[in-house]
């Protein structure tokens, strides 16, 4: 079978929708094959992903929509949720929300080609919302750590797989370069058997901001805690036991549990996690170290990253002894995060991080915070 060849002019070539980024002038064109290639770019111009946000509550909420209008060649940003009245007033002096369409929930996963939505309620609103998603047939991202209830965490992750659906957890570490290369050290090998892992995730908060923190019935080890027991889980996967130790510094003033440390017990290993809000420039402490019997990985501080890594042998283009790594520099906090999702969105990728992962790391959660397991 012969295929006839001809020339078309730029004016036939630009009716057909060619313009697409790297295409430069096509010379010679199947003429058959025209309403395909209109088709193929067509598809290519409509790939961002509709999405809309509900609840601005979240301490990440304005940095995740940023985030999203940022990247404005992955997300089409459709609009805001935010049903308490005062909680909007606040949001809508910030840059993040300016110039957004504010809507009802129902509008919002009414909205024609809608197809994911990021949860940023407060706490308690966090899964209920992110299931009503789900169930409207929506993508979800959620942000951390999931709620207080097991149950309804597990329920949700179900539905959302037996729909197809995924829902992205908000732990903001999972694509930081440091640790990053740090599970990649553990994947392959480089550290050998790991016996230990230290993690501290600490910061100072002002005595009127305690009072927005009870809402935190499993105090700072389930609000900052819970983003290096997910990277705990990465490393050594579920605990066999975790032992939490939960001190209240201020019973006069309130019941916030404020300083706080858990074990987390492996067969050949421990992994200790302290969370605190009263250590003076607590940030630039955030540390997560791996110690194995061929190496060490100590990221220190965590934001923005800096590693250095110990080898008992050369690995790759790192040498033996220990050494700084130099890292790349991130886009932003959460911008990786969101290019990973519309990836997964689109069938370009599969999640690093299974609804196996997300169980484990939420039913530590809920133990190393001091916390029943239902």
């Amino acid at each position: 079978m012969s295929l006839k060849l001809r020339i078309i002019s730029r004016r036939e070539f630009l009716r057909y929708g060619s313009k697409i980024a790297g295409c430069g002038t096509l010379g010679l064109a199947a003429s058959t094959a025209l309403p395909g290639l209109k088709r193929a770019y067509a598809a290519k111009a409509d790939r961002r992903i509709k999405v809309g946000q509900i609840g601005t509550a979240h301490p990440h909420a304005k940095g995740k929509m940023a985030a999203l209008r940022k990247l404005d060649k992955e997300y089409d940003v459709v609009g805001i949720v935010e049903a308490d009245r005062e909680l909007r007033r606040a949001a809508e002096k910030e840059s993040s929300y300016e110039g957004l369409r504010w809507m009802s929930e129902a509008e919002l996963l009414g909205t024609k080609g809608l197809q994911a939505v990021a949860v940023e309620t407060g706490l308690c609103e966090l899964v209920p919302t992110a299931t009503q998603c789900v169930e409207a047939g929506m993508h979800v991202h959620l942000d951390k750590p999931g709620g207080e209830s097991h149950s309804a965490f597990r329920k949700l992750l179900a539905e959302a797989g037996r729909r197809r659906l995924t829902v992205q957890m908000g732990y903001m570490f999972r694509n930081n370069p440091a640790f990053e290369l740090c599970f990649r050290a553990v994947r392959e090998g480089w550290l050998g058997t790991v016996f230990e892992v230290h993690g501290v995730m600490s910061k100072k908060i002002s005595d009127s901001s305690r009072k927005g923190w009870l809402v935190y019935r499993g105090g700072t080890m389930f609000n900052l805690g819970s983003h290096l027991i997910d990277a705990l889980v990465s490393v050594l996967g579920k605990p066999e036991r975790i032992t939490a130790y939960v001190r209240r510094t201020r019973p006069e003033q309130d019941n916030l549990a404020d300083n706080q440390l858990a074990v987390f017990e492996y067969e050949k290993a421990t992994a200790t996690v302290r969370s605190a809000v009263m250590e003076v420039e607590g940030g630039t402490r955030r540390q997560f170290v791996v110690c194995g019997d061929e190496g060490t990985v100590d990221i220190r501080p965590l934001e923005p990253p800096h590693l250095k890594l110990a080898l008992a042998s050369a690995r790759g283009q790192y040498k033996k002894g220990y050494q700084e790594v130099s890292l790349p520099k991130m886009p932003g906090r959460y911008d990786d995060q969101m290019i990973e999702l519309a990836r997964i969105i689109r069938g370009e990728k599969e999640s690093d991080y299974p609804p196996s992962h997300d169980l484990a790391v939420h039913e530590a959660v809920l133990r190393a915070s001091g916390l029943a397991v239902d």
